[in-house]
Formats: structure tokens, sequence, C-alpha cells
């Protein structure tokens, strides 16, 4: 209902793309862009009441697992073991973070996906804690929906793990379609290795960490480097 409705829509936009009198490296998507244009103090509560929402689908998640007798620890989203999924996720995103790069550069250069453009927020005092709130969002969001709680249900149904694992994968790869075929297959290939350390660790809480660090550099750093290095789009 919340992730699923994004992949249809991410299809759809993709479908656009490919459509388009122009090729998927000449167009561009924005991933944290300005709502209120001139109009700062107004784009800054927008941007807060879009976050907010954003993550309405990760507290009715936990209402179901607390109406079943479980909560959230049943996912592995507590602080139970803070350090160790402290160190998890930080070296998932060590590996993930930069491996995603360069496959992101090869697939733009290959022409399979659009220009990605991280943030185009003003440059305002706010700019940079919605930026990392965004992204604290994006983890919390994709791991605790598509990770934690649809791993753990496809399992109780009877799944096999492998099948539960790309169902998982499938599904984060595409809400990602609109960034193009490359977009797709990273999140995929990034929901298979988490998929499997979820099943084994049996905690979504250390790729919540990790993704969360991904996107916080990603953004950060695309504000940071944008026009000053030859290698980003």
């Amino acid at each position: 209902m919340s992730l699923g409705a994004s992949g249809v829509y991410a299809f759809v936009s993709y479908i656009g793309s490919l459509t388009a009198h122009q090729a998927l490296s000449a167009q561009q998507v924005i991933l944290n862009g300005s709502q209120a244009p001139g109009r700062p103090l107004l784009d800054l509560f927008l941007q807060l009441v879009s976050i907010g929402s954003g993550a309405a689908p990760v507290l009715l998640v936990f209402y179901l697992l607390a109406r079943n007798g479980e909560g959230a620890s049943a996912i592995g989203v507590d602080f139970a073991e803070p350090r160790r999924d402290l160190l998890r996720g930080a070296g998932l995103a060590a590996l993930i973070g930069g491996s995603g790069l360069g496959l992101y550069i090869l697939a733009y250069k290959s022409g399979i996906a659009v220009n990605i453009v991280a943030e185009s927020l003003p440059d305002v005092w706010w700019r940079i804690p919605v930026l990392l709130l965004s992204a604290f969002q994006n983890g919390l969001l994709e791991e605790v929906v598509v990770l934690g709680y649809l791993l753990t249900r496809l399992r109780r149904l009877g799944l096999r793990p492998q099948y539960a694992i790309a169902i998982s994968a499938c599904v984060r790869g595409s809400y990602h379609l609109y960034q193009g075929l490359g977009g797709f297959l990273g999140n995929a290939i990034m929901g298979v290795i988490f998929g499997i350390l979820f099943l084994r660790w049996k905690r979504a809480a250390p790729m919540v960490t990790a993704h969360t660090l991904i996107d916080a550099v990603a953004f950060v750093g695309y504000a940071a480097l944008v026009g000053h290095v030859s290698w980003l789009p």
C-alpha cells in the first residue's frame, strides 16, 4: 500500500523516461528538492511534513506488531545491541555505499540510468538537517517495511528464504525504477544482501543504520561536491 504503490508509480515514470525524446542520461530526477521556491520558512515546514508523512507506514508496522503481541523487537528494531548494530551498519554502509556509487556512475555512463540530483535545496540554515532527516526517514521506512516486516511475514506464510528474499529485493528495486534500470538493479542487489543478513542476524537495526549512513553521505556529499568534481554528473 505504501512502497508497493511507489513501485507502480516508479515503473510508469520509467516508461515515460524510456519513451521521452531524450536519452536517459540526458534526463534527471531530483531526490530532495525545494517545495516552495523563494519561501524558505514555508519550504522548511513542507519538508518536515513530507518527511513525517513518509514515515507513517513505519508507525503502522509497529502498531501491527504490537497488536500481534510482538513489538518492534520482533524484527530487531530496538536498542538491545546498539554497539553491534552501529558497527555492522557502518561496515555495510562502507561496503555498499562505495560499490553503489561505482555502479551508479557505470550505469549512468552506459546510458541506463538518469542523472540523479541528490539535492537542490536552497542554501539556508536548515538545508543539512533536512537532508539528514530525509536520510533517516528513508532508512527507517525501507528497512522496517520492506526488510523486517515483509520478510518476516513472507517466511511465516511458508515461503522459502530464497523466494522471500527475492520478493523483498524486487519490491525494493521497483520503487527505484524512476532512476532507470541501474537504480533497480543496484537496489535489488542491496536488497538481496540485506535480506540474507536479516535472516541470519534477526535484526533490521544494522540495515537501518547502514541505509541512513549511505543516504546521508550521498545527500550531504552531493551538496558539498557538485560542481567541484568532474566525475559527478
